[in-house]
């Protein structure tokens, strides 16, 4: 036999090189941790919540010391207490002799493994208990909600607070006697207090009582369980179509809970019995008993109720537990006060398109006012390149992929905007530009705010640009700027140290001067983090990693640094608490530019409400472009019950009441006392800045789908369901976006700024109902419902996006525009209520270069109301073109763009989408079937006034832009008239 092979030993060199090793690695992980503790808190002084940093801090400890000290000191009482009680003499067998040397391994060391098992166990737990702090806090802070449920009784406040607590701390203690158990288990099997495997007895009488004390508590705290799961009832999923206790929760598994629960506590006091009785018989038989119970009252009970009462009439039973779920559901998404309006139904007729009686739609829309005049021609998810062309003015400026919308008093008249910060994109900067100095201290802020009214374009030389009303450097315009410098941005990324002493010549970089030199600015805000001690310096050092704190001559006593910039960010950091909307937007508020942000309370534990995945059902087809997807939380209540304002320039988070019945709030607000403000400090000028946000819509208009129906059986059968349409404009089957528009919603008297949607039948590209919801200051939050006569089939965004693809002249232009040189780009498809007489669908039409500097240009509205389709270089146009000569008049580009010329045999009627239509001609159409010479000069010719209109909009060169289009139009024009001689001549002049 190869004698065993000693293990090396380490020389005491080697020792001390790996424990210096070992204390290095601990030294820079706690200096680490504290350095970044130590960072976050100078970050709550500066923005002035401190409370929320030692609240939150002093949770987590609170919680990590409880449940470490619970988890790891009772488990390693339990091993101690096995092991005190160890039996003295062993009987010798050759179990025992096995584990022998096990014991003589752990005797020695005993005192250091409890040690250790109890630290780990405890570091496990608290770790793990931590991270529910506010769990706990709403606990502590519980606020009623003044409502009970309809099955207990009780305040929901029970349901959303405490219940998760109770649950909390129950699954705390099942784990605590399931590793007291295991541990003292394996302590009494190595030290012979339970013998597997020796005959006779298996437990000495020491660990019969620890064991039956330890099984004794754990269906004691099941007992405990079983009274929870009653409660738990709220949240069942045994309904399949609705959430909360059905109709077999409540009458074939309640009373059960109860009876469990008796059975549980005489399984308990069995075992605990077993300490005087000393015969595991009686727990073991009160054991058998609750299995035994819990399988055939607990689960095949109410089965058999479920596949024999329920399922054969369940649109019946279920009916009365279905209306809970929807009045529950509907309360939960704040949707119990919508407006239902039945749309469009006086002016139905029997026509085989869509049921519209001309007259009446065309009377409707002469009246309109308010609407019309502001339909939006300019898409804030397109147009982005253009605000970069136009207004970016130096290269380390930019704008985020998505622009914004909002709304201003100009002149006395409200009007909706798409506007836009030139921040700082350090994206941009040169490889020379690029130098710590440069990057951290030079260029530190963006400059300047940019509006476009969202209903303009300029004509002329430069047509299909947006009007830029405000903009430019030093900021120009009738929104009026005082403070334009933009040091906190959705843009900026990257930390700055701004601040110099008194007399020290400015370094920032800031505005254009006149001889087209840069001139530079010193931060004066309230902003930034002081930086002037060296033990600051030295902590930043450490926290970004970067010498140059210590170093350079640019960081002094008067430094500031500038961190967490992003508005969204700032505020997530400050209100922990909060689900903060994916777009926050800028706003002129007092002459600063201010970000607006929607803060959300959210809860999964409100009852009978039908329980969502946040990130999903927040998503739509432009989520991650130029927004912030939500985290996937699952939920089932949800108030946006913060706003919340960030200041561009010294970065100050204010946090505002805007809920002021909402309990979820109220109760951090014990908990966080002093964090938000009170709703009656919003100014009147922020007020009118407010919107209602997008991601709660989102959410809303998911939950109408299916909670807009009243009747529990209809609402069972699911035969009034609707659906949220994709977005006909992307190439992936993802949700439409919900737009914001400024339009005059029936039963108003005048246009309010409101953020609205279209919902299609479910499984059918119909259109269904259309919803918005009002951001005015007088109505805010009021949510209507336009709902379609269910017997005619209004087309749905699908239909009509696919209608305009159709239609010959549309699909040739956007053959052309689609060429080498160009692409079309098709904005978003709005659906704009017309009086009571149905709804408008306006969609704009941009090319896009596809050369160095392109950017998008409006070339084209598209409308189409009742299945007639207009077509145009203007809405005026468009809308004369479906409704009549001098419809469009109240258009507000009715004397913009230059008129389109009508086709030779275009009458009175708008073009219409052509029941077979015929291939698009292809630039450059030589060699195709029924192409004629003049098709190929006018091809050529596109393609010439293309690649001039590129090289114009690279060079800036605006009346070169506007030759290029009018040449454009031209050779389109000489396209269509030789297209239509040729289609003449090879039909026999048909």
């Amino acid at each position: 036999m190869r004698p065993p092979v000693p293990v090396p030993t380490l020389s005491r060199r080697a020792k001390l090189v790996l424990g210096a090793i070992a204390v290095l690695l601990v030294l820079f992980t706690v200096i680490g941790s504290l350095t970044n503790v130590y960072v976050d808190y100078l970050w709550f002084d500066e923005t002035g919540y401190t409370e929320v940093f030692w609240t939150e801090l002093q949770s987590r400890a609170l919680l990590f010391a409880v449940a470490g000290v619970a988890t790891g000191g009772l488990t390693a009482l339990a091993v101690y207490l096995a092991y005190r009680f160890r039996p003295t003499f062993r009987p010798m067998s050759l179990e025992q002799q096995n584990l022998e040397r096990y014991r003589q391994s752990l005797e020695p060391r005993r005192g250091l493994v409890l040690t250790a098992v109890g630290v780990v166990l405890g570091l496990f737990a608290g770790f793990t208990a931590q991270s529910n702090w506010e769990t706990w806090l709403t606990f502590r802070n519980s606020t009623e909600f003044g409502q009970t449920d309809p099955q207990f009784g009780l305040d929901l406040s029970f349901f959303v607070f405490e219940y998760p607590f109770y649950r909390l701390v129950l699954g705390f203690g099942f784990a605590i006697v399931i590793l007291a158990l295991i541990g003292s288990l394996l302590t009494n099997y190595v030290f012979g207090g339970l013998r597997v495997q020796t005959p006779g007895q298996k437990l000495t009488s020491a660990a019969r009582v620890q064991v039956s004390v330890l099984l004794g508590i754990f269906v004691a705290l099941k007992a405990v369980a079983y009274w929870l799961d009653r409660y738990g009832l709220v949240y069942s999923e045994r309904g399949d179509v609705f959430t909360g206790a059905s109709y077999t929760d409540v009458n074939a598994l309640l009373v059960p809970k109860v009876i469990l629960v008796f059975v549980a506590a005489v399984c308990a006091i069995a075992f605990f019995a077993n300490i005087v009785v000393r015969n595991f018989l009686l727990p073991a038989a009160a054991l058998v008993l609750l299995l035994a119970s819990s399988l055939v009252i607990g689960v095949a009970y109410p089965a058999i109720v479920q596949q024999f009462v329920v399922k054969p009439s369940a649109n019946e039973r279920e009916a009365p537990y279905i209306e809970r779920a929807i009045e529950m559901t509907r309360q939960a998404y704040g949707l119990d006060d919508v407006e239902y309006i039945d749309y469009a139904q006086e002016t139905t007729t029997d026509s085989e398109d869509e049921a519209v009686d001309p007259e009446v739609a065309l009377a409707e829309l002469r009246n309109d006012t308010e609407t019309i005049p502001n339909a939006r021609l300019l898409d804030p998810n397109v147009l982005a390149d253009t605000f970069t062309a136009r207004q970016q003015i130096r290269n380390w400026y930019g704008f985020p992929e998505k622009l914004d919308v909002d709304r201003y008093v100009v002149d006395g008249e409200l009007r909706d905007y798409v506007v836009a910060v030139r921040e700082l994109n350090s994206a941009g900067l040169s490889e020379n530009q690029s130098t710590w100095i440069n990057r951290h201290t030079v260029y530190t802020h963006g400059h300047g705010f940019v509006a476009a009214p969202a209903n303009e374009v300029v004509g002329g030389s430069d047509g299909g640009e947006p009007s830029f009303t405000t903009g430019d450097l030093p900021v120009t315009g009738d929104i009026p700027v005082e403070q334009s410098r933009i040091y906190y941005g959705e843009l900026i990324d990257d930390y700055s140290v701004v601040g110099a002493p008194e007399g020290t010549a400015p370094r920032e970089s800031d505005l254009p001067g006149s001889d087209d030199r840069q001139l530079n600015n010193t931060y004066d805000g309230e902003g930034g983090v002081s930086a002037g001690s060296f033990f600051r310096q030295l902590t930043f050092a450490v926290y970004f990693r970067e010498r140059n704190f210590l170093l350079s001559s640019a960081v002094n006593e008067e430094s500031k640094v500038l961190y967490v910039r992003d508005p969204r960010q700032r505020v997530e950091k400050a209100a922990p608490f909060l689900e903060v909307d994916g777009d926050p937007y800028p706003a002129v508020i007092d002459g600063r530019v201010t970000w607006i942000l929607d803060g959300y309370t959210t809860s999964d534990s409100y009852p009978y409400s039908e329980q969502m995945e946040l990130g999903e059902a927040a998503t739509d087809a432009l989520t991650g472009t130029g927004t912030t997807a939500l985290p996937n939380d699952t939920f089932n209540y949800i108030r946006n019950s913060v706003k919340a304002t960030v200041d561009a320039y010294d970065g100050t988070v204010t946090l505002y009441e805007w809920d002021e019945q909402d309990p979820v709030l109220q109760t951090y607000m014990k908990a966080f006392p002093g964090t938000v403000e009170a709703k009656s400090e919003v100014s009147e000028e922020l007020e009118s800045h407010l919107r209602y946000p997008e991601d709660l819509f989102k959410v809303q208009r998911d939950i109408l789908t299916r909670y807009h129906v009243d009747d529990p059986i209809s609402f069972y059968e699911g035969s009034d369901r609707w659906q949220v349409p994709d977005d006909p404009t992307q190439d992936v089957e993802e949700a439409q976006p919900p737009y914001y528009i400024l339009a005059q919603r029936p039963g108003d008297p005048e246009a309010t700024f409101q953020l609205t949607s279209a919902l299609n039948a479910f499984q059918r590209p119909n259109l269904s109902a259309f919803v918005s919801a009002s951001s005015a200051p007088e109505s805010y939050g009021d949510i209507q419902v336009l709902q379609l006569p269910g017997n005619t089939p209004f087309r749905g965004p699908g239909q009509v996006q696919n209608s305009f693809g159709a239609n010959q002249e549309i699909r040739r232009d956007l053959t052309l525009f689609d060429s080498e040189n160009s692409n079309a780009v098709l904005g978003n498809l709005l659906t704009l209520p017309i009086g009571d007489a149905g709804l408008l669908y306006v969609q704009p039409l941009y090319v896009e270069s596809t050369g160095e500097g392109g950017f998008p240009l409006l070339q084209r509205v598209l409308v189409n109301f009742g299945g007639q389709i207009g077509y145009a270089n203007t809405l005026a146009e468009a809308l004369d073109q479906v409704f009549g000569e001098g419809a469009g008049e109240i258009a507000t580009d009715s004397d913009g763009l230059p008129v389109t010329p009508p086709d030779e045999d275009e009458g009175e009627e708008a073009p219409t989408p052509a029941p077979a239509p015929e291939p698009a001609p292809a630039p450059g159409g030589g060699g195709q079937p029924g192409a004629s010479p003049d098709m190929d000069e006018a091809v050529g010719d596109i393609n010439a006034a293309l690649e001039a209109l590129r090289d114009a909009q690279r060079n800036g060169d605006f009346a070169g832009q506007g030759r290029a289009l009018e040449q454009l139009d031209a050779a389109v024009e000489a396209y269509r008239a030789a297209q239509a001689a040729a289609d003449g001549s090879g039909t026999g002049g048909d």
